[in-house]
């Protein structure tokens, strides 16, 4: 498990020539009534779901959040495998670069298979994230994994036991991708058991 991170001097500032998210007023009428709305607009997102069949373990990652820390002063969050699309590639060919990356397996792109798609963040930013399933093994592993360019990312081996669990626990941040990724498994292994 990777240490806390001490995190110092933490401030926030106004945020000018944005890279990856912009802030808007949105103005707009509805039902003859004028309105306003601030909304975030921001990079829809690709995540997997990764399953390591010989361990019988989900593969996560574990990372600090700014955004996190904001509201908790730890900043740590358990999520799936993703990244922002910003690149021009398949969402499968960013999806395999993440896995990389981030978890250090070398999935065949015909081996990423999508579950859906669905919005995030509906009341201030209204991004799509498309959600997809894979299953490695050992063989696939090609690194540690822990992302690139200064990422912190730790790989979590999550038991297939204790995930239910995990999806319980208020005190460990975890995204809503993550628990519908969770239910869909569970409810495939049910399907699958009562054929």
């Amino acid at each position: 498990m990777m240490h806390k991170n001490e995190i110092k001097n933490f401030t926030l500032h106004a945020l000018n020539d944005a890279k990856f998210v912009k802030t808007a007023l949105a103005r707009y009428e509805q039902n003859g009534v004028s309105k306003t709305w601030e909304v975030v607009q921001a990079h829809d997102s690709a995540a997997v779901l990764i399953y390591h069949e010989e361990k019988n373990i989900f593969v996560l990652v574990r990372q600090f959040r700014p955004a996190v820390y904001v509201h908790n002063n730890d900043g740590m969050s358990v999520e799936l495998c993703a990244g922002i699309i910003d690149k021009e590639m398949t969402l499968e060919q960013i999806v395999q670069e993440e896995i990389e990356e981030e978890c250090g397996y070398s999935v065949p792109l015909g081996e990423i298979k999508k579950i859906t798609s669905f919005y995030t963040s509906v009341g201030f930013a209204g991004s799509k994230q498309t959600l997809y399933f894979t299953v490695v093994n050992d063989a696939m592993k090609v690194s540690q994994g822990g992302g690139v360019e200064g990422e912190m990312i730790e790989v979590v081996e999550l038991p297939i036991a204790q995930a239910k669990a995990l999806m319980y626990d208020e005190s460990i941040v975890k995204t809503p991708g993550l628990l519908f990724a969770f239910e869909w498994f569970f409810m495939q292994k049910e399907h699958q058991e009562n054929c």
